[in-house]
């Protein structure tokens, strides 16, 4: 069903759906409400997942994957990384990788991933070294980024997107406004179907229904796959890291380059050779 059909249903006839069934539908809320609005500027960013900074093999890597962004005309202008930027969440592994972000020259928004954790609920060290990156949103050229804090500890599997997360969810959501293109990152998969996806991923795309969702993009499933939901594209990609193979068997690594236009993005994979 596409965004003119589904927007002959009701909101209430949406609402009395749950997430997953409107995924299951190929439905959004908002694609049919907001569809076409050309809202927001026209610009460029990256978003790379799973880089994983354990070794001091990490630093060459990361210096080409500097290269690469800072080769691409025109310049990206910021960059998001959707968690796991580190092995073992420790001091040291957090900050080389900060510093490796630094590198990019680019500002740099990032989320906590399981790999973050230095111990089962112990998230010190990243949230010295990356302070207010949790649950938090920013404003680029008229568009909303929101990120999340998706992970329980250290678990990778089987996991539930923790109260804190929902309750500012419920807090901050009524203060944006709806009609603003907005772009969602978490570390662990939403996508309907997908591998290691929160048990209930559908409590945080169901607060999101009324609002102009254009992407969310999501790491911790070291690959490619892509849900399409009316205009809402949910993905995740390859690894980011030399250090880590891809669950889904292919060899690639590098990170997407996102060009935002006309309140729709198109994304590119950008490989980064490994040697």
């Amino acid at each position: 069903m596409d965004c003119i059909q589904a927007s002959r249903s009701s909101r209430r006839e949406w609402l009395r759906l749950s997430a997953g069934a409107l995924l299951s539908l190929g439905l959004w809320p908002g694609c049919a409400r907001f569809a076409g609005n050309g809202r927001g500027g026209a610009f460029s960013f990256v978003a790379l997942n799973d880089t994983h900074y354990q070794s001091p093999q990490c630093g060459p890597w990361f210096e080409r994957v500097a290269q690469s962004i800072k080769s691409l005309q025109p310049q990206p202008e910021f960059c998001l990384v959707v968690g796991d930027l580190s092995d073992h969440g420790t001091a040291a592994e957090l900050g080389a990788m900060r510093d490796a972000l630094r590198s990019f020259g680019l500002p740099f928004h990032s989320v906590i991933g399981n790999h973050d954790y230095a111990g089962p609920a112990d998230r010190r060290p990243y949230e010295a070294l990356f302070p207010r990156r949790l649950n938090y949103h920013f404003e680029h050229r008229g568009w909303r980024f929101i990120g999340l804090d998706s992970s329980e500890g250290t678990k990778y599997e089987l996991t539930l997107v923790q109260p804190p997360t929902l309750q500012w969810l419920d807090a901050t959501l009524p203060k944006l406004e709806r009609a603003q293109p907005t772009v969602l990152f978490t570390h662990f998969p939403l996508g309907d179907g997908l591998r290691m996806r929160p048990l209930n991923a559908d409590a945080v795309l169901a607060r999101l229904l009324e609002f102009n969702l254009v992407a969310v993009f999501n790491g911790h499933f070291h690959g490619f796959t892509e849900r399409v939901v009316g205009r809402t594209v949910l993905t995740t990609n390859r690894c980011c890291a030399i250090s880590r193979d891809n669950h889904d068997g292919t060899r690639e690594r590098g990170y997407f380059l996102c060009k935002v236009s006309a309140g729709g993005i198109q994304r590119e994979f950008v490989e980064v050779r490994t040697g």
